[in-house]
């Protein structure tokens, strides 16, 4: 059974999904970060696994469900992070972030009888997975991390070492406001479509998604009898509240 990794750092404004500000501010995109990785790790905890193991940069939150395993992230660029959480693992072993909420137990079910690799694309030129049957941080280091030649500078380190490579879905990651409201019409019951909804109720205009720009065409997720209601916004309560940020004591006079 496969070893599911998930790389991440703890959702505090500022630190976190910096792209979205503007248009949200950095409280909201803190909070959509965490409902992403909230999403994300409950994906994983419904897939089978041999160990799920959450690589963090700060502490965990009451985000985190049971079963995992907190391991601290090591110092140094990107590459050298996700090659530090590879060399922890003994047998094979899928790795990925906190930008695709999307994702499914049935996405992170892989197979390795007839593979070395699974590479899972992203939209914007990176790759929002990867699997290794014999974990070898050499894959990953020195790859060229954040441009839009990751993925494929990542996938020809894999066929270059003679591994068999199968590729999994391109995925889009939520990293603009536009992706945002892209990947929650994917998942519109998730965590993060909540969230979003929430925050871009409050940000205003200047938020919302812009048609055949911002998000895909509105027949296009959930149009059959199960479909979320249409109501506004922020008419319903959210079902997976996210914990709002601590206001500091008052100073007494």
């Amino acid at each position: 059974m496969t070893a599911l990794l998930v790389i991440a750092k703890e959702p505090r404004p500022g630190r976190v999904k910096t792209r979205l500000t503007p248009p949200f501010t950095p409280g909201q995109a803190a909070q959509l970060a965490e409902a992403a990785l909230a999403d994300t790790l409950h994906a994983v905890a419904a897939t089978p696994a041999s160990r799920r193991v959450l690589v963090l940069d700060g502490a965990p939150g009451p985000w985190l469900p049971p079963g995992f395993d907190v391991v601290p992230q090591c110092a140094g660029g990107l590459d050298e992070r996700l090659a530090d959480a590879f060399a922890r693992c003994d047998g094979p072993a899928l790795l990925l972030g906190m930008d695709t909420p999307q994702v499914t137990p049935e996405l992170l079910t892989v197979d390795f009888a007839d593979c070395d690799a699974h590479f899972g694309p992203a939209e914007d030129g990176g790759f929002w997975a990867l699997g290794l049957a014999r974990p070898d941080p050499a894959l990953l280091r020195g790859v060229p991390m954040s441009t839009p030649v990751t993925g494929a500078a990542q996938r020809d380190r894999l066929l270059t070492a003679g591994l068999r490579v199968r590729d999994l879905p391109p995925l889009r990651d939520v990293d603009t406001a536009a992706d945002a409201h892209a990947v929650a019409a994917l998942a519109p019951h998730g965590r993060f479509a909540a969230r979003l909804a929430r925050c871009t109720a409050v940000a205003g205009p200047d938020a919302r998604p812009v048609a055949g720009v911002d998000s895909p065409p509105a027949t296009e997720p959930d149009s059959g009898p199960n479909s979320p209601p249409t109501d506004p916004p922020d008419s319903p309560p959210d079902p997976w509240p996210v914990a709002e940020p601590t206001p500091p004591p008052a100073t007494p006079r």
